[in-house]
Order: C-alpha cells, then structure tokens, then sequence
C-alpha cells in the first residue's frame, strides 16, 4: 500500500503557504457546515508534493477520519485510465482512432440517427458515418445519459433501463448491446455531449485484448505505475478505508446515500466510472501524464500519444459551451475549455470562469473529485471528498481560483 506524503516545503515549490491557508480554510468552512463529511487536497510541482491536507470524517456514523490512505470513489476519473488503456493499444498497432467501432463491436453497424418524434413515435435516419473510436474518446459519438431529461433519446435510454446508464444486472458486453440498439442524438463527430461512450471504449479494449477490463488495467496500469489500491473492487482488507458516500439533501446538509457495488468484483466493469483509488495512486497516474508517459522507468506512453491525448480535438478549435448539443453543457463553465482524448483541455484562458492556464488538462467525478495536470506551471493538482450534489456548489470553481493564487513562481 502506497501513502501520498508531503515531500517539499510549499515555499521550496514556489507555492505561498498563506494562499494555500486560504485554500485549506475555504474547504474546512465547507465540512464544518456540514456541507462535506472531509477532503483531501493535494498539490505537486515538478513530481515533489508540496501541499497535503486532510481533513474532516470519511465516515462520519463511525467517526472515522479522512486519511492519506483512504480509498476514493473517483467515478467519472475513471475514464482517462480507459483512455490511456485504448491509447496503449493504438501504440501496439491493435487500434486506430479512425477505425469504425463495428470493427470491434459488430452491433454498432449501421448506426442511425434520431430525426423526430418521442416514445414509440421516434423516426430515425442512417447516420452520415461510422461511428469510429475517436468520436468515443471525444464525447463526440452521439450517446448519451438518460439522467439529462433533455432529448428524446434520453428518454429511450430511460425507457431501456439506462436512468444510471447502466441496465440493472448488466455485464459490460450487455449493456453495450443495449447503448447499440437506441438511435444517435446526432451524426457522428458533429457535436459534444457527454455520455456513456467510454462503457464503450472499455468494451473495445476487452474485445482486442481478449480480457476483461478491469485485469487489463491492472497488468497495463496499475501495476507498472505502483497504483497499489486502485481497481474496480474493494478487499476486506482495503474496505475499512473506503470512505463512505454521501448526498445533498435539500436542507443543504448530506446523508448517506448508496455508491458503487465494490464489495466483491462487480459484474459491470465501467470504463466510465467503476474505479476506486487513493490519493498516492492518483498522483502517480498524474505523474505519468505529467512526464508524458513515463514514470520511474517505466513508459505507459510515447510522449507524442500523450500530448495527442490532452490537446483539444474539438473541430476548429470549438470550446465544449460551443460545440455541446444540449442545455446541459450550455453553462459559463465550459467557455474556453475544449476536450482531448479522454480529458477536457483548457483552450483560451481568458474565457475560463476561473483562472487557468492554456494548456490544462484534467477532469472530474461525480462525488466531488477533481484533478488536472498544468504543464505550464508543471503543478498537479488532486480534490477528493465523497458528496453526490444536487447541484454545482462550486467548490471546483473555488479550488482553481484559490490553486491559482498560490502559485508565486
């Protein structure tokens, strides 16, 4: 088991200890309001981890308290490890971004593409292409998640058991079957909505590898990186370190709710949002994107794949706000912020709702983790806690602005 320690003074990093105070003190206030049961923040420049607090419950019933160890669900953080997954085998020569994803996944064949109608009224047309591995990579698909309440084909997901985007005792290939079987939102490539295609992509990697994903990350990933906990289930011996997940009541305070099914290895093994990890397996897989591939003699990635991977692939240079096709992401947040192979990828600074930098690369779970890796600044930057909001409270918001004013050099 790996534990995330401080290993620089923050003064040594070029961070100003005071800023990083103020960062710590605007969290705390969060979990002493009883809006987040604890946190783990965590800072690195050039690899060296210059800030690290903890602070708060991960299990608030027992009185257990957050801890450089403890395990997270990072949801959604999930689906760069997928990313880097597919990538590796593009390096092997055993996937091409460009290649149609029937290849792999004969179902796909022939996708057709909402025109008009709901319900059992829906017309669809063929779609203008195939639907290939990049529009995957890139949220560009047509997919979708059928908690967006926003579309026809959001309700036809609903209607086929995919409210969670995943159907009730599904396994991966199953679920994929059930994605293939409902219309597009749109042709192929032409818009960004985010969605469940990185199910998808995790299906692929199973299909060329002949295994399924979740050993396949851990002999391509996980071990060769030192990721010690991470994976897509939790031992007995890991479990009392899981913290537990919670979500926003309407008062404002948290409760208990249910989260992933990781007491024993899950039937879905979501390329999505399946994985748990700590912070010391976080870092290190930020590292190896960090070092563009590399980490302690051990290459994931050529360098050129990695910067293939964190830089906009949006057409023209499009911005997520720009090139969303639902309400959903139609929100100041995504202003200057396109999207990469597995990452968003902040493309002009100056339109970001926070302070950033171009060049910035990262992305988000759905219990309130974060991360993003800063090239520029050569800064990693890790948020955990375990609370499914109601809405965004902007505490990402916070965390960039507060990271930004703390970097002195």
């Amino acid at each position: 088991m790996g534990v995330l320690r401080q290993e620089v003074e923050p003064g040594e990093a070029g961070l100003d200890p005071d800023a990083l105070e103020r960062l710590d003190g605007h969290v705390r206030r969060l979990v002493d309001e009883g809006r987040m049961p604890g946190f783990l923040v965590a800072l690195a420049r050039g690899g060296r981890v210059a800030h690290l607090t903890t602070y708060g419950l991960r299990d608030i019933a027992a009185g257990l308290p957050v801890e450089s160890d403890t395990l997270w669900r990072i949801y959604s953080m999930t689906k760069p490890v997928t990313s880097v997954g597919a990538l590796m085998l593009m390096e092997e020569g055993r996937l091409d971004l460009d290649d149609p994803v029937e290849r792999y996944l004969p179902a796909f064949a022939e996708p057709r593409v909402y025109e008009s109608g709901t319900g059992d009224q829906v017309r669809t047309r063929p779609a203008t292409g195939p639907l290939l591995i990049r529009h995957l990579m890139t949220h560009t698909a047509g997919l979708t998640f059928g908690f967006y309440h926003a579309h026809p084909v959001d309700a036809l997901y609903r209607a086929a058991g995919l409210e969670s985007s995943v159907p009730a005792g599904a396994d991966l290939a199953e679920a994929v079957d059930v994605y293939a079987s409902l219309p597009l939102q749109f042709d192929p490539g032409t818009q960004w909505n985010y969605s469940v295609a990185t199910n998808v992509l995790g299906r692929v990697i199973e299909v060329i590898s002949g295994q399924p994903l979740d050993t396949y990350l851990a002999e391509r990933v996980f071990r060769p990186l030192g990721m010690e906990d991470a994976g897509f289930e939790v031992s007995g011996e890991q479990a009392p370190r899981l913290a537990e997940l919670y979500g926003e009541t309407a008062s404002g305070g948290i409760e208990p709710v249910p989260g992933l099914p990781l007491r024993g290895r899950p039937r879905l093994l979501s390329g999505s949002g399946g994985m748990v990890a700590t912070a010391h397996d976080w870092h290190r897989f930020m590292e190896m994107l960090r070092r563009r591939g590399e980490l302690d003699g051990v290459r994931l990635l050529s360098a050129g794949t990695v910067d293939l991977m964190t830089r906009n692939h949006l057409p023209g240079g499009a911005d997520l706000r720009a090139f969303g096709s639902r309400p959903a992401h139609d929100d100041p947040g995504n202003d200057g912020v396109g999207f990469g192979l597995g990452v968003s990828v902040v493309v002009d600074p100056a339109r970001t709702q926070e302070p950033s930098t171009e060049g910035t690369y990262g992305w988000s779970g759905v219990a309130t983790t974060t991360f993003w890796v800063d090239p520029g600044r050569d800064l990693t930057v890790q948020f955990c806690t375990q609370v499914r909001p109601t809405s965004s409270h902007g505490v990402f918001r916070d965390l960039r602005r507060l990271v930004h004013e703390a970097v002195t050099g």
